[in-house]
C-alpha cells in the first residue's frame, strides 16, 4: 500500500508501471474502464490518432500515439491541473530509506526546465515531454525515439532554445 501522492511521484519520476495500474484499477475500478476513460479523454482534447488500451504505456500491437497528440495532452494537463505544476519538476523522491532520482535530465541542466515526463520502451526508444518556462513564455518540446536519454536531453534542449529565442 502507498498514497494516492506517493503513487503519483512514483509514476513521474520513475514511470512506475506497476504503480499505474494500481492506480489505474483504484479510480477505474478495473484498467479496462480506466483506459475508456483515457480514451475518451484523448478523443475530447482531440488527440486524433491516439488509441490507448493500457494505464501504463507499455508497447501493445493496438496502442498509438503522436508527437502533436502528446502536446495537446501534456498542454491540458498543465493548463487544467496548475495546482499539480510542482511534481512535474521534481528530482528525486523517498520512498522508506530509497531515494529515487528522475530520468528528465533537463532539470538539472537546462535554464527554466519544469517537467514534465520521460519515458523508454526497448519500441519506442527514448521519449521525453518536456517543459520549460522563461519570462513569463511557457514552451514544450516532445521528443520520440532517441537512441540514449542523453540524446532525449540533447535533442529536447535544442527545440527548447530554439523556441525561446524565436518569437511569433
Amino acid at each position: 500500500q502507498m498514497s494516492v501522492d506517493l503513487a503519483i511521484k512514483a509514476l513521474i519520476i520513475k514511470s512506475a508501471n506497476d504503480v499505474a495500474v494500481m492506480l489505474a484499477e483504484a479510480i477505474g475500478g478495473t484498467e479496462a474502464e480506466f483506459v475508456a476513460k483515457m480514451n475518451a479523454t484523448a478523443k475530447r482534447l482531440g488527440m486524433s490518432r491516439t488509441i490507448f488500451v493500457n494505464a501504463n504505456g507499455l508497447p501493445a500491437a493496438d496502442q498509438v500515439t503522436t508527437a502533436r497528440d502528446l502536446a495537446k495532452l501534456s498542454r491540458a494537463v498543465l493548463k487544467d491541473f496548475p495546482e499539480y505544476t510542482p511534481l512535474w519538476s521534481l528530482a528525486d523522491m523517498r520512498i522508506g530509506r530509497r531515494r529515487l532520482g528522475t530520468h528528465n535530465g533537463l532539470l538539472k541542466t537546462y535554464e527554466g526546465a519544469d517537467g514534465l515526463k520521460t519515458g523508454f520502451t526497448c519500441d519506442s526508444g527514448y521519449n521525453v515531454v518536456a517543459s520549460a518556462s522563461r519570462d513569463g513564455r511557457r514552451i514544450m518540446a516532445v521528443i520520440l525515439g532517441e537512441s540514449s536519454g542523453r540524446d532525449r536531453t540533447l535533442r529536447a534542449q535544442s527545440l527548447l532554445e530554439h523556441g525561446f529565442q524565436t518569437r511569433d
